[in-house]
Order: C-alpha cells, then structure tokens, then sequence
C-alpha cells in the first residue's frame, strides 16, 4: 500500500460535477483508495488487539498511509457524490473509522482549521473508535437491542481509547480527548463524564457530528442505513442540544449546498430540481417545479421526502 497512499485520487465525473485539480491522475479509483484505507485499518486495530496497546509505529502507519487517502477523499467538492462510498457496507467497525475521518476532515477544511490542527483532527476522527477493540465481539456484533449491562460495556469503549492514547509522545492531547468525548453532548446528556458546551474538546465536537451522521448512513447489525436526506433532516432536528449549533449548521449548509441542481422528491411526491439553498435554514431549499419556482419556506407542510438524482 506504500506506493499507493502518495497515488492522487481520481473522482469521475458524476451528476454535473467533477475533481477537476492537477494532482487527479486517471484510472484510480476513489473507492478502491477508501476500501484499502478501511482494510489498513483493520489490520492496524487487530495488531492493537493482540499487542494490548497502540505502539507508535501504528500512528506512523495512519499518518502515512491512511490520512493522505482520508485528506485526498476529503476534497473532493461534491461529498454528496462520496457519501454512498463512506456508507459502511461490511465489517463496519473499520469502515466506520474511515468515513467519520473523511466526514470530519471535510468538516475541518470547511470550519478552516490551520494545517497542523487538520492534521490532528484526522487522526483524533481516524482513532476516535479505537477502545472498541476491548468491548466483546458478542456486544460488537450484537443484531438486537442491548442489555443495560451490555450497554454500559459499550460505552466504557470511549475511556478504552483514552487510555490507549493518552501516554503515546508526539501526539496532541486532543487525539485522546477526542477517543473519550466523542459520545458527549452540549446539554450534559452524553457520556462517559456528562460535560456540557465548553467543556468539551472542539474536536471531539466536530468527531460527534460525524460519527452520528455515519452511523445514521450506514447499515448496521441493528439497522438499515438512513436515506441521506433523512440522515441531514435528523442532524438538523438535533441542532440545539445535542450538538453545537454553529459547527452542525456549516455542516448541514455544506451538505446541502452539494444537492444544488439535483432533483428531489416532496412529501407531497411532486418532483423538483433545487436551485438554491438558504444558508441559514438549509432544510428549506428553493424548487424548480413543473409549475414554477417553489420556496420549501413558505410550504410549511410540505418537505424533501428523497433525492432521485
């Protein structure tokens, strides 16, 4: 994988849009890259698995092979073209941790986060799930809904991570602070510590929102992966409380800014192509219809039920 992980991305054209930067090289694949990265991945957490710990080699190993394809995959300017090669399509644990890296990263460069602080939020993003490789296979994997007991375990994975990470010399204190805080919640109603607002690692704030929004994306043992509007709807119902509100609405207003000139389907199942997009109520686009230009601000009842195309 050494020769490939310097190997530029080519995104093919899809839907209008296009990766149009020098560095694209043809014949390689986005996909085959984020595949690679996730199967990298797991070889690294199963040699964390047997070691009992994260050495620094394994660290080196994510900088150098699994970042620049997350970094790369993150540039991409139409994430909405990316977000069914992020889906989770199997062994989701590995899967997972590429696609919150790629979410986060995205997230970062759009937030402008300096370089060295980028840097760190795609390895926190990349690690943040890391402690699960000491939670049972049998709650992992579990198709139904857990115990109480079972989930307490579970949620022990964020102070597993921290505890990975948290001696490892040469990486900022946010990479294991985001391992631990990833589950917690601007209101106090996450876990494992209940923090609230400020208290919480910035990072850790940008991790949750794309760890929520893969995992919503994804199938799981426990459940099919939402449509991507609905993933988009949800995240924005969750925008005072769960999660900081500035950070989710640029999230939220890039997302939707990538579906200007796709078509969508209302509730009302009548068909229309998004022209544009308020940016301070992203939900609520502006139509063209068979009938004429439609503002979803003054349909109070009617909203994006899917995108067709």
């Amino acid at each position: 994988m050494n020769n490939k992980a310097n190997t530029p991305l080519t995104i093919p054209k899809k839907g209008g849009y296009s990766l149009t930067e020098n560095h694209v090289q043809p014949n390689v694949m986005i996909h085959e890259r984020i595949n690679e990265a996730s199967l990298q991945m797991k070889n690294i957490f199963q040699d964390i698995r047997k070691e009992g710990k994260i050495q620094l080699d394994n660290i080196e190993l994510i900088k150098a092979e699994v970042a620049p394809v997350i970094t790369e995959a993150a540039k991409n300017p139409d994430i909405y073209y990316l977000f069914d090669e992020m889906q989770a399509k199997n062994e989701y644990m590995y899967s997972h941790n590429i696609g919150v890296g790629i979410i986060a990263t995205y997230l970062g460069m759009k937030l402008g986060l300096s370089k060295e602080n980028l840097s760190a939020l795609t390895l926190a993003a990349t690690l943040h799930d890391v402690g699960k490789i000491r939670i049972s296979d049998s709650i992992l994997e579990r198709p139904g809904k857990l115990t109480a007991a079972e989930y307490e375990e579970m949620k022990l994975h964020t102070i597993y991570g921290y505890e990975l990470l948290k001696n490892i010399p040469g990486i900022l204190p946010s990479i294991a602070l985001t391992a631990l805080q990833h589950h917690e919640r601007e209101d106090g109603q996450g876990y494992p510590l209940g923090l609230k607002g400020n208290d919480i690692d910035h990072h850790a704030k940008i991790v949750a929102i794309a760890d929520v929004f893969h995992a919503m994306s994804s199938n799981r043992v426990y459940h099919q992966a939402m449509p991507f509007y609905k993933v988009i709807e949800q995240m924005n119902s969750d925008m005072f409380g769960k999660f900081n509100p500035e950070i989710l609405l640029e999230f939220v207003k890039r997302l939707m800014s990538t579906l200007v000139g796709k078509e969508v389907m209302l509730t009302n199942e009548r068909i229309g192509t998004i022209v544009m997009i308020n940016p301070y109520d992203p939900l609520k686009a502006l139509l063209k219809t068979s009938t004429g230009i439609m503002d979803l601000r003054m349909e109070k009842e009617w909203q994006i039920e899917r995108i067709i195309g």
